[in-house]
């Protein structure tokens, strides 16, 4: 062979290798999902050779929003639970187990069979999940009896039979702290409450209080002052800056011990990231990953990025951040493998529509830097939806979102909302 095309091959040899990358993805849920499709038509479109694979021991996927609705008989379950494998790409494999730890220094996961994963690449994608059990008496002799979480769907189902039977008293949504998943979820739970009651004929006979360890009914001025109307106008107090350290019989007490009395309490519970996270060095003591709040990779352990509720960003735990995140980590993944600098791409991008009951919503569109703001959403001047405004527009797509999700989110279709926020169409108020 000549010297020349034998040099050359044996470059080629030695550069192939390193366009080939073992990527791993740990948890299918919105994040996993969405990713994994991204990841395989980015890496396409660059040419690079990735060998995706999936691990998530859940054989269904929730559609979590959804669980707002299950209590007052609002959906189903066909309706938000559908086979994971359906959402992925046939060609990525599901490795249907779940992880038992993770070691960064070797690069492998190991499963709960015992079995090991090695990757050149980790996503982390594994959400939050509830600790009830860690909140002194919460899950005592009450527990599914008188006190309920929504953020479940055995949580969820149960409520709905204890909604249906529940004839007046005193109804608290509980805050136990924060982090949650989707954290206007709770205020949306009053609302429907609210028209839940009045559709039945007894609200004159049930008391509503939302209880927050916040200072007021949202973390941003602007949009906590919206809301606070909507709670006036419906009656439901609001008591604020409430620590709950723990259930006495049919009482919440904070820290401080102050107490609040309830018929029927409706908690949404501390929230915890994944074990494995939390005996590892990648993550603080709740199990969230530390990633760079721009770029989504772990600054300790560059090969790895983490997207949605498992991370520690101080973004909202949303779906619709998920989205925005995953176009985020998509392309820094194919950066890092290319061996390029990565983007500060992520700004903090959030949007959620609030149900207020009857029939209406409002949205709002934020950021790290932007708090929610009056204005139209998504095009300035057409909308045509309304922001921080009660209207059946955004009631109708709250709904439609729910078809969205599984048909163009899930596979990482596109969508006309772009990941970066913008103030177009939004205005301060004085």
């Amino acid at each position: 062979m000549d010297k020349d095309v034998f040099f050359c091959l044996r470059h080629v040899c030695c550069l192939f290798p390193c366009l080939m990358h073992n990527v791993v993805i740990l948890g299918a849920g919105t994040g996993g999902s969405i990713i994994a499709n991204r990841l395989r038509k980015e890496s396409r479109r660059h040419g690079l050779k990735f060998t995706i694979s999936v691990i998530d021991p859940e054989p269904q996927h929730l559609y979590q929003p959804g669980l707002l609705f299950l209590p007052f008989g609002q959906t189903t379950l066909a309706k938000i639970l559908k086979p994971k494998r359906r959402f992925i790409h046939k060609s990525i494999p599901v490795i249907e187990k779940a992880v038992a730890s993770l070691d960064t220094e070797v690069k492998a996961v190991t499963l709960g069979d015992g079995s090991v994963v090695n990757y050149d690449i980790l996503i982390i994608a594994t959400g939050a999940k509830v600790a009830p059990e860690e909140t002194e008496g919460l899950t005592g002799e009450g527990w599914y009896k008188n006190r309920f979480d929504f953020y479940t769907l055995d949580g969820a189902r149960r409520l709905q039979q204890a909604l249906a039977n529940f004839s007046g008293g005193h109804l608290v949504v509980n805050i136990v702290d924060m982090p949650i998943k989707c954290p206007v979820a709770p205020l949306e739970f009053a609302f429907l409450a609210d028209a839940y009651f009045q559709k039945r004929g007894i609200r004159d006979k049930v008391r509503i209080s939302y209880v927050t360890p916040l200072d007021a009914a949202f973390t941003k001025p602007v949009a906590a002052a919206a809301f606070k109307d909507i709670l006036d106008q419906k009656q439901i107090e609001l008591i604020t800056e409430f620590n709950t350290g723990r259930v006495e019989g049919n009482q919440i007490i904070s820290w401080d011990e102050r107490t609040v009395d309830f018929d029927l309490l409706v908690s949404i519970p501390l929230h915890n990231g994944a074990d494995f996270v939390k005996n590892s060095d990648i993550g603080d003591d709740l199990g969230f990953v530390w990633v760079d709040n721009h770029t989504l990779q772990n600054e300790k352990h560059p090969e790895i990025f983490a997207l949605g509720d498992a991370t520690a960003v101080p973004a909202s735990k949303a779906g619709s951040v998920t989205h925005f995140e995953s176009e985020t980590v998509a392309d820094n993944v194919v950066r890092y493998a290319k061996k390029q600098q990565l983007l500060k791409d992520f700004d903090g991008h959030s949007n959620c529509f609030i149900e207020t009951g009857n029939s209406r919503a409002t949205l709002i569109d934020f950021s790290y830097e932007v708090e929610p703001l009056p204005g139209k959403f998504p095009y300035a001047g057409i909308g045509p939806l309304k922001l921080l405004k009660q209207t059946r527009m955004n009631h109708w797509g709250k709904l439609a979102f729910r078809l969205i999700y599984w048909y163009i989110l899930l596979p990482a279709r596109w969508l006309p909302i772009g990941r970066h926020f913008t103030m177009k169409g939004k205005y301060k108020p004085s």
